[in-house]
């Protein structure tokens, strides 16, 4: 018995495929004798198919579902085919990205900008710093760059879960539904850059992963750009864990504050750590951000002024 998988990537094709209650497969079983498990991502909206069965009648429906779906394309668009991806827009000089809204990304300042010739040309990148400095962001955008230039074929994105106040157990829904509003500050850099709905269809394709850290230990990640993201919540057990997942034509970028460890040991935490353990391993960069990267509201930077001053002279 041969399985293989087919993806419907939105609800439309859904509709299209399946129907409201899944009648439309019932005719492709009996045709081709063979059995479809369906599992609806109601997050992203779509769906993923697992055939089953001898390994001609599972060629034969994919095949088919593929003609199906090629021919639900071509009667809504007046059989017209969709029209070959054009080349990205050349960006000017000193450009990293354009959003999809039409923003020009580029680094701000003299920090930002050694944080992104690291990340382009080293496999192992750690940003410090406090929030707003663009680290996660910027490390969003080359992960872009590296995905349409071909150097990578997927973006992992991940962070310790660290809990406060409510229990993993305690919340509602599955496994991916109980951990998503530790994920979403991950989400908002690539909401930016690629709007929502491309965004989706990326997950959903897993092109782009979000995954806890917790759920890496045991893989080997090649082909990849990965961002391990609040880093400064890791143990030093969990840091070795994450970096040691690097896998061939991969790089890493690791990025945290220091000055704002959620977890018990402080002292402990494997972001404050990692600089010391690596100091001697070639091939790893380290930049640190101030507060005078910060890109947010211009409150941001007094904001953290003031609570730089107030700990001087209260430690």
């Amino acid at each position: 018995m041969e399985g293989r998988k087919f993806r419907l990537k939105n609800r439309e094709e859904i509709m299209a495929l399946l129907g409201a209650q899944d009648e439309g497969l019932r005719d492709l079983e009996r045709r081709l004798r063979v059995r479809v498990y369906v599992k609806h991502h109601r997050e992203t909206e779509s769906a993923e198919l697992t055939i089953t069965g001898k390994p001609s009648a599972v060629d034969k429906a994919v095949n088919r579902l593929r003609e199906e779906l090629e021919g639900f394309y071509d009667a809504s668009l007046g059989t017209q085919r969709p029209q070959p991806r054009q080349e990205p827009e050349a960006l000017p000089e000193g450009g990293l990205y354009r959003t999809y809204y039409g923003e020009l990304i580029q680094p701000r300042t003299e920090n930002q900008r050694r944080y992104v010739e690291a990340v382009l040309s080293r496999d192992l990148v750690f940003g410090i710093g406090p929030a707003g400095t663009g680290k996660t962001f910027l490390a969003a955008v080359c992960a872009l760059r590296a995905l349409r230039e071909g150097s990578a074929q997927r973006i992992i994105l991940t962070r310790p879960i660290v809990e406060a106040g409510e229990k993993l157990g305690y919340l509602p829904g599955d496994v991916s539904e109980k951990v998503h509003p530790y994920l979403r500050p991950l989400y908002d850099s690539f909401f930016t850059l690629l709007g929502p709905d491309r965004f989706r269809a990326l997950r959903a394709d897993e092109v782009i992963e979000t995954v806890p850290l917790a759920y890496m230990r045991g893989r080997t990640l090649e082909n990849s750009f990965i961002i391990l993201d609040e880093a400064q919540n890791t143990l030093p057990e969990q840091m070795k864990m994450f970096l040691t997942r690097l896998g061939q034509n991969s790089r890493m970028v690791i990025t945290g504050d220091v000055t704002q460890i959620d977890i018990k040991e402080k002292g402990r935490s494997g972001l404050v750590l990692v600089r010391d353990i690596l100091k001697k391993v070639g091939g790893v960069k380290f930049v640190n951000f101030t507060a005078r990267d910060v890109s947010r509201h211009p409150l941001v930077k007094d904001i953290l002024a003031a609570y730089d001053d107030w700990e001087q002279e209260n430690p």
